[in-house]
């Protein structure tokens, strides 16, 4: 399934190629299942977000992952190779997905770290404690503003939500007349979902120009007083 996003950069198409073909590759077998969902145009993150992540969580070292979306095992793999003493818990509802991912782990016999719960997101975060030291959400983009709550619930104070493709190649800028309609939706609630989180007293949040967009946000607190978001959604 082509991600017609990453084909449209939010950065200079030469400065795109040159973070993905110069920075160090993935070693072994990780790195051939990232060679080849490329190859494949399989969804997965892009090398510079890869490469971000590993500097990323070598500095924070989290013991307690959590993934929203797991796709097909590559980031939850990649996550429990760079912090060998955490214990990832992903999420997906697609039964390709959930299959090609226990093939992933599979193959790089890592299972014994990373337990993939099968089923909506929505049904499975209410029943999770945490806390998590650390949260990737790359899931569906119109999601994001409902899954929020959960999220910084489970996140502890100081620990970091990331959270991958919020720009929408550059359209989130756009007014919403000027965005398809089928894409309306996606549009208006990743822009609540970034008003809400940019602004919030209680969080910090920074954006980084990686794929199609990388926000980090963390807690400041134990406690987040969000708004009433479900008016909004």
């Amino acid at each position: 399934m082509r991600n017609e996003m990453m084909h449209r950069p939010v950065v200079k198409p030469e400065l795109v190629a040159y973070m993905r073909n110069n920075q160090k590759q993935l070693p072994g077998e990780l790195g051939k299942i990232e060679q080849d969902a490329h190859e494949k145009e399989v969804p997965i993150i892009p090398h510079e977000t890869v490469v971000f992540m590993q500097f990323l969580l070598g500095q924070l070292k989290p013991q307690a992952i959590l993934e929203i979306g797991t796709a097909i095992g590559f980031s939850s793999s990649l996550m429990a190779n760079i912090v060998k003493n955490s214990h990832i818990t992903t999420i997906d509802r697609f039964d390709v997905m959930i299959r090609k991912a226990k093939e992933t782990y599979a193959r790089l016999d890592n299972e014994d770290q990373i337990t993939l719960l099968e089923g909506q997101a929505a049904d499975i975060l209410p029943t999770l404690s945490g806390p998590y030291d650390f949260i990737f959400m790359d899931s569906a983009k119109s999601k994001y503003i409902e899954f929020l709550p959960e999220c910084l619930r489970l996140l502890r104070k100081g620990g970091v939500l990331m959270v991958d493709d919020i720009f929408q190649a550059g359209t989130i800028l756009q007014p919403t007349e000027e965005i398809p309609r089928g894409q309306r939706a996606i549009h208006r609630k990743l822009n609540l979902f970034l008003d809400t989180v940019m602004t919030h007293p209680q969080l910090t949040s920074t954006l980084v120009p990686l794929g199609d967009g990388v926000i980090l946000i963390t807690k400041e607190t134990e406690q987040v007083d969000l708004p009433d978001l479900a008016e909004n959604n």
